[in-house]
């Protein structure tokens, strides 16, 4: 017996509220355009992922211990081998780079503080108590909850507020056995609702296809799982989905563990472009981070948290095959704190022009409510 997507979404949203799971987050909204915001969780480094081979400085700074080369960007500009998947997008304009961004986040340096200013959008912490898409979905006639999947045990910030957004967490993953059943169903057997929605819950479970483990992580790896589920909803009503990829705090042994991150990126950008089809041409992709790393390497060949970073643009609706963003150099006089690559530009001007153009938000809207205190006057231009 089949489940339709209706009748599944009922029984997820049913099972998203139940104490046996807890809370990706989805939410949908009037028109046609897609948007994906994946958080990369512990400071991407930039330097290395979007190479700036055409800087003296980075021979200096960084010798040896980076990830190999792969495909050239432009003259100056070469992307490292774990992106290397991606030169077919690249190719095809679907896929554009931005360097020397960040969030207004400055000098401690913390995982925590930079991804609550990176989820809350705002120059300073304590300024929001939401998240910049929660915001976002309150300037959007006619949006409405659709579920929001927040992986694993991290609560996505950046839907947080009061626009309604479900969520549910494939963390933890529902294996019922049949006394889980039966005692679901005599708790709550006065409750129709509950009833129709958990027997088309059981429907689901038993159909999952094979390649999915349900009592653990998917066998295709959880990120390429978290792009296929993100995907079947965004082909339906759903307009805007929000993960997190972890794996990013590159401090030792870089060349490994960044080329493996760059690597399962690509392969989310390629299951998303594969799945989303029909409508990968109404669709952005937005790879962010909290914060880039060190211009040197340490050590042990890692690199330590610093502030200049990059981020990863995708999509149909994307003005790719570029390299966005204002280099400022490598040598020590243009270091942020003789350290850092130094931000040139807002990691929010480039969001808020990527919203902006996608859902017809106006730049008073962005830059009192969805991005407070941010000046888009000059605003990049990265849409179709």
């Amino acid at each position: 017996m089949s489940v339709s997507r209706r009748a599944f979404l009922s029984g997820a949203c049913t099972l998203a509220a139940h104490p046996l799971v807890t809370p990706m987050a989805f939410a949908t909204a009037q028109g046609d355009h897609r948007l994906v915001v994946i958080l990369l969780r512990g400071g991407m480094d930039g330097i290395d992922a979007i190479r700036p081979v055409g800087d003296p400085g980075l021979q200096r700074l960084r010798p040896d211990g980076m990830t190999e080369l792969g495909f050239e960007l432009d003259r100056f500009y070469q992307a490292s081998a774990g992106f290397n998947k991606l030169k077919p997008l690249w190719d095809r304009g679907d896929l554009a780079f931005v360097q020397a961004v960040s969030t207004p986040y400055r000098d401690k340096r913390s995982h925590f503080d930079g991804q609550d200013i990176l989820e809350a959008g705002v120059a300073e912490l304590g300024d929001a108590r939401d998240g910049w898409l929660n915001r976002l979905l309150g300037l959007m006639p006619g949006s409405t909850a659709r579920t929001a999947f927040a992986v694993g045990h991290e609560e996505m910030k950046i839907f947080k507020g009061d626009a309604p957004v479900m969520n549910w967490s494939p963390d933890a993953r529902l294996t019922l056995t049949a006394q889980d059943r039966l005692l679901l169903d005599h708790i709550y057997k006065s409750d129709d609702a509950f009833r129709v929605a958990m027997s088309d819950a059981y429907m689901l479970l038993e159909e999952t296809p094979s390649d999915v483990a349900m009592n653990g992580l998917p066998r295709r790896g959880a990120e390429v799982e978290l792009a296929r589920f993100a995907a079947s909803q965004l082909l339906d009503d759903t307009r805007i989905a929000s993960f997190s990829i972890n794996g990013w705090d590159t401090h030792r042994r870089q060349a490994r563990d960044l080329y493996r991150s760059l690597d399962a990126l690509s392969e989310v950008l390629l299951t998303l472009r594969e799945d989303l089809g029909p409508v990968w041409s109404q669709t952005t992709v937005v790879a962010m981070t909290e914060f880039g790393r060190t211009a040197a390497l340490n050590g042990t060949l890692g690199t330590d948290h610093g502030t200049g970073g990059a981020m990863v643009l995708a999509g149909g609706a994307v003005r790719g095959g570029r390299v966005y963003g204002d280099w400022p150099g490598l040598s020590e006089a243009d270091l942020y704190a003789r350290r850092d690559l130094m931000p040139t530009a807002d990691v929010r001007a480039y969001a808020g022009s990527v919203i902006g153009d996608l859902f017809g938000i106006g730049q008073s809207d962005l830059e009192r409510h969805v991005f407070p205190g941010l000046s888009l006057e000059n605003r990049p231009s990265v849409i179709l």
